[in-house]
């Protein structure tokens, strides 16, 4: 299946700080309830990510994601996931997150 660019142009990713990480013990599998900063236009964000296998809470913290901005929120065990965090399944299907190779900006946009 083929897009166009202005079909990946309505998909709004942007790169946030994890400002807090804590686990969501509800969640059917291991995963981590985040408050992520994406800047002043968008502000803070929760999201429920499934990454509680390949890392610690105390890691994530300060470190940078992308994440897609525009979907609705969805509700996930009992946080209100606001944002979808990005990442690729590693050999075993655990979520390793998309890096960001150096820091920038909270809230710059993916083109």
């Amino acid at each position: 299946m083929t897009i166009s660019f202005d079909d990946f142009l309505k998909v709004d990713i942007r790169v946030g700080t994890i400002l807090r990480c804590e686990p969501n013990a509800a969640a059917r599998k291991p995963a981590y309830k985040l408050l992520i900063d994406f800047g002043e236009e968008i502000g803070t964000r929760t999201s429920s990510a499934q990454i509680a296998d390949l890392y610690q809470a105390d890691e994530l913290v300060g470190r940078q994601v992308a994440a897609v901005v525009n979907f609705p929120p969805r509700q996930i065990a009992k946080v209100v996931s606001e944002v979808l965090v990005l990442g690729f399944p590693d050999a075993e299907g655990r979520v390793v997150l998309v890096a960001v190779e150096r820091p920038v900006p909270n809230g710059g946009r993916l083109y």
